[in-house]
Formats: C-alpha cells, structure tokens, sequence
C-alpha cells in the first residue's frame, strides 16, 4: 500500500542510525578514559567513572524507552544522561562531557518537546554552552571537533525525526486497520439483520396462514370427516404451503441479486390474502407512480406483507384495505382492517414484526406507525422518495 512503503524506508533509515550508538558509546567511554582525568576509584577520577556510567546507562534506557515518551523509564533515562555529561563538563573540561550534554539535551528536547519548540531550545542551548566555554576558558576543541559536533547533531537529529515519523505512520496504520476491522464487523451485523427481516417477513406470512388453515381443517375433521368444506381448507393450505416455498425461494434469490418483489406485486398480495382468508381485502393506488430504489420497493412489500400477518395472528375483521399513495416528496403504504370487535394491539415478542418493520422505515429514512383506531388497526409506511 502507498503508506506502507514509506513507513519500511523510515524503518531501515532508522535502524541505520541506530547501529551508530555503539560506535559512539565505544568512542565516548575512550575518551572519557584517556583524558586527564581518566577512571579511578577516588576522587575526580570515581566521578569520571559514575558519570561515563550514567550517561551510557541513559542512553540505552532512552533507546529502549523511545518508543513512549513522555513516559516516567524515558524521562529518568533522559536525567542520568543530562546528569552524567554535566558531571563530566565539571571534571574533565574539553573532554567527551561537551559532546555528552549536547547530545543529552538533544534527546530530552526531541523526546519531551514538539520539533517547533525542540530545536530553538537546542540552538540556545548550543549558544548558551559556547558562551560558558568562552567565558570560563574551556574551549570546545578545534574546528574540526565543533564541525563533528554539528554533523553528530544533524545525524542525530535526523535519526530522532524519523523514529517519531515511523511511529506516527504506525499509530495511522493501526487506527485504520481498526477502522477497517470495525466497519467489517458492522457490515456483517446489517447483513445478519437483513436476512433475519426477510427469513421473518416471508416464513411468518405464509406459515400464519398456513396453520391457520390446518388448524380449520382439523377442525372440521374433528366435527364430520365428511364435511363438503374439508377439501377447500386443505386445499388452501396445500397453496398456502406452495405459495411459502416460492417466497423462500424468491429470498435466496434476492441475496444472489435476482428480482426483488416491489409495489407491482402488492395487487396480487391483496387478492392471495382475501382467497385464503375469505376476508375481503381492498387494493388502492392514488398519485402519479414515481421510480423507487430496489430496497425501498422491497420494504414497500415486506411491510404490507408483515401487516396482513398480524391481520390474521391478532384480528378477526370483517374486511382490509391496502393503500399505496405516491406523493411528490414520498411513497405511503396504509394497511388497514375493519372489525366490530375491540382492536387487538400486535404483541411485538418475538424481536421482529413490528420491529422489523420499523428497522427497514428507519434504514430508508422513512418512518413507520401502527396503532388502533375506531374500528381496528392501521399500519402506515412513509418512504421518503
């Protein structure tokens, strides 16, 4: 990917500079040795010995830290070497203690402090020690030390601005795969929830009616196995039965993107429900017919189909209407029953019909109703076009 091969190059420049610690350390732990003076077990010689410890300590706690600034190993790392270069400065003046400071004061700035504050504060901080060294007599070295001093400071410098880059690369790509793992994990949540909306929407029709059905024809078989009306009941079930497996089928066939059903078919729904109820169920289509997307004709459907199931699970009406209106800023589906009996409010525990029905208005930014009125209850679908 484009980032990640920037982010490779930033790792090896990177490592590269890293392998130069060792070459100074080796460098400073001579020098500090070899002039006077040198190390010992008393006096300025014993403060030569701990502070060349503390500051190599530093540096490689700085190095094994520097991935978390900021940090309290980091920031304590940082101190022995500010501690131990100045401890050097004091006891061996023009020793490896000048170079000790500048490059302790460099990883404190760059660890501690954003770049735009960083570097005025190593520039003053260079100034500054040149001025003490004039004042006080203690030259830094000749001008081919102070212009290894300025090479060592740019090579430095350079190394810690890559190591922050690569870790803001690393923060960037970890927060995008986070993203990316996120979006996955809530792409297959809507789709587990589409399919359990369409398995619901189609078996709780047909299978309604289904056992509603079966559940007359035992009836009658019960009452007089010779009863005229026995073949017609069990002949509606039989359709009713078919009419499911074709829904099933039509389901399967919308996740591999074949026809999805829409408001065309709503027609033929209306009539299927008043054969197999015997309730009279009234189709009506008002308005100038305007282009639906695929899933909002989907929706139009299931919700008229959901809501004639609840007709049958919790109404005994004496007739339904279903009412398709095309407005110009929205499509409305109304489905309605008449009954002289006291309405029955749908019971939503399984987690789906209503709900269901409200998942698919909300996902379309429409919105969905159903409540009593006088005579029964009504659903209301607004799809917004």
């Amino acid at each position: 990917m484009p980032t990640e091969e920037p982010a490779l190059t930033r790792i090896r420049v990177v490592r590269g500079m890293q392998l130069l610690t060792p070459l100074m350390l080796a460098w400073f732990v001579w020098a500090a040795a070899t002039i006077d003076p040198g190390f010992g077990l008393s006096g300025k010689r014993l403060v030569v010995v701990l502070g060349s410890t503390a500051f190599v300590a530093g540096v490689f706690g700085r190095n094994a830290t520097a991935e978390q600034p900021r940090r309290p190993a980091f920031v304590i790392s940082v101190v022995l070497m500010l501690v131990g270069s100045v401890a050097l400065v004091a006891v061996q003046p023009g020793g490896p203690g000048s170079v000790a400071v500048l490059v302790a004061v460099l990883c404190a700035a760059t660890g501690l402090l954003p770049a735009r504050v960083a570097v005025p504060a190593l520039i003053g901080t260079f100034v500054l020690l040149e001025m003490v060294a004039t004042i006080t007599g203690q030259a830094l070295g000749s001008l081919a030390v102070l212009a290894g001093f300025a090479v060592l400071f740019g090579l430095m410098y350079l190394a810690f601005r890559l190591a922050e880059a690569q870790r803001e690369t690393q923060r960037l790509l970890a927060e995008r795969e986070a993203g990316q793992a996120a979006l996955a994990e809530a792409a297959g949540l809507a789709e587990r929830q589409r399919l359990a909306r369409e398995m619901h929407d189609v078996l709780a029709h047909s299978l309604s009616g289904l056992l509603l059905q079966l559940e007359g024809a035992r009836m009658l078989l019960a009452e007089d196995p010779a009863d005229p009306r026995l073949p017609a009941a069990v002949e509606r079930a039989h359709h009713l039965g078919r009419t499911g497996l074709q829904e099933a089928r039509r389901a399967i066939g919308m996740l591999r993107d074949d026809d999805l059903p829409g408001p065309d078919r709503l027609p033929k729904l209306a009539e299927q429900f008043a054969l197999d109820q015997a309730v009279p169920c009234e189709f009506a289509v008002s308005g100038e017919p305007h282009p639906l997307g695929s899933q909002a004709r989907l929706a139009i459907y299931r919700v008229a189909q959901e809501a004639l199931t609840n007709v049958i699970k919790h109404a005994a009406p004496s007739r339904v209407t279903v009412q398709l209106t095309y407005e110009p800023a929205a499509t409305r589906l109304t489905v309605e029953d008449f009954s002289d009996q006291p309405p029955v409010v749908p019971e939503d525990t399984d987690g789906y019909g209503l709900t269901g029905m409200r998942e698919r208005a909300e996902l379309l930014g429409g919105e969905l109703s159903a409540g009593t009125t006088g005579h029964g209850f009504r659903v209301e679908l607004v799809v917004p076009a």
